[in-house]
């Protein structure tokens, strides 16, 4: 082999042999296309511009007059106007004058893309910036998650015990590829497994009657299940107690609830809280599915109630942002609960 533009001790820059080494050009993005993108993102690099991107990206209508987002900031309208024109320049944004005013939607083509940007990039982004304990491992953890299945096993009868130890596998792994956590990891296995298994049991029974159990079952659906769907659920365990089993999960679950989010949490009662994976078990169980900005990768099931709720992500929100999420959320889970328990006496706002 041999090689030009190397430094002792380095990786050569340029590798002459074609039997050594990989293809170069077939692992990376062509340059058309990365200039391309490296121009869209680099209209998505500034901060007025991604705030005004969240505005739309929840918008009730989709959409939002160039007054609405001017009160985004203090800059002057002229210089919203001109972030707004960027992101209309490079596709993002689309706009239509009605009357003296005009309004700007984003692109149906990018809807997906600005999704990924504000739920899961953004965020991941922010994670990066602090530091968040690691998750504490099993030194034996087959033993352990043997003696769970066990232990599960004798609470969930009506369960044959393989699909019992199953369950207790799948809920470990799939929250030891996501979440960074202090607790131990065993303790949050016990506490998901137990979820599943009951919706399991719930939803083998609901087939065998042809009917819903008692309690209606409500499942909150995010990206991150780190803000909005732990808020939510928290708000119906607050106002409806046992009447209501409530779950929240995310589609790619984050490594830790939010911090801001953390405090509202606590003061409506919500024990250590962690996000979760979305399971097929928990839509199968659930009589209610309400999505917040987690797209199409929720399954959909015949008898199931659907709803898409827009709200913020408290993740990218300031302090009164975050207190403005939460009344909304109350907003929505009250008039939720009034529906499905028209009995319940829900206290004044």
């Amino acid at each position: 082999m041999t090689a030009t533009d190397t430094t002792e001790g380095s990786v050569p820059l340029t590798v002459r042999d074609p039997d050594c080494g990989p293809r170069i050009e077939a692992h990376a993005i062509g340059t058309e296309a990365a200039g391309a993108v490296a121009a869209t993102l680099k209209a998505l690099a500034e901060p007025l511009r991604l705030r005004m991107l969240s505005f739309l990206a929840t918008a009730p209508a989709g959409e939002a007059c160039v007054c609405d987002l001017a009160e985004l900031t203090d800059v002057s309208q002229p210089t919203v106007s001109h972030h707004l024109k960027v992101l209309r320049d490079v596709g993002v944004l689309a706009s239509e004058r009605r009357g003296t005013w005009v309004w700007y939607h984003i692109t149906p083509g990018y809807k997906s893309a600005i999704s990924t940007l504000l739920e899961s990039f953004a965020p991941a982004a922010l994670d990066a910036l602090g530091e968040h304990p690691h998750l504490t491992g099993l030194e034996d953890a087959d033993a352990a998650l043997d003696r769970l299945a066990a232990d599960l096993a004798a609470t969930h009868p009506d369960l044959a015990d393989d699909v019992v130890l199953r369950t207790v596998r799948e809920s470990y792994t799939a929250l030891a590829r996501s979440a960074k956590v202090s607790a131990h990891l065993l303790t949050l296995t016990d506490r998901f497994a137990r979820q599943r298994l009951d919706d399991l049991t719930r939803e083998a029974s609901t087939n065998a009657h042809t009917g819903t159990a008692d309690a209606p079952q409500v499942l909150f659906v995010c990206v991150a299940n780190a803000g909005r769907s732990q808020l939510a659920a928290a708000l119906v365990r607050h106002y409806a107690g046992d009447r209501v089993v409530v779950r929240s999960a995310g589609s790619t679950p984050a490594a830790d609830v939010h911090p801001a989010v953390r405090p509202e949490l606590a003061a409506l009662g919500t024990d250590e809280p962690f996000p979760k994976p979305l399971t097929d078990d928990a839509v199968r169980a659930a009589d209610v599915v309400i999505t917040m900005g987690c797209g199409d990768v929720c399954p959909i099931l015949p008898g199931k109630r659907y709803e898409d709720w827009l709200v913020g992500d408290p993740a990218l929100a300031s302090p009164a942002g975050v207190a403005a999420i939460r009344d909304e959320l109350d907003t929505r889970v009250r008039a939720l609960l009034t529906d499905l328990l028209p009995d319940l006496d829900l206290p004044t706002p």
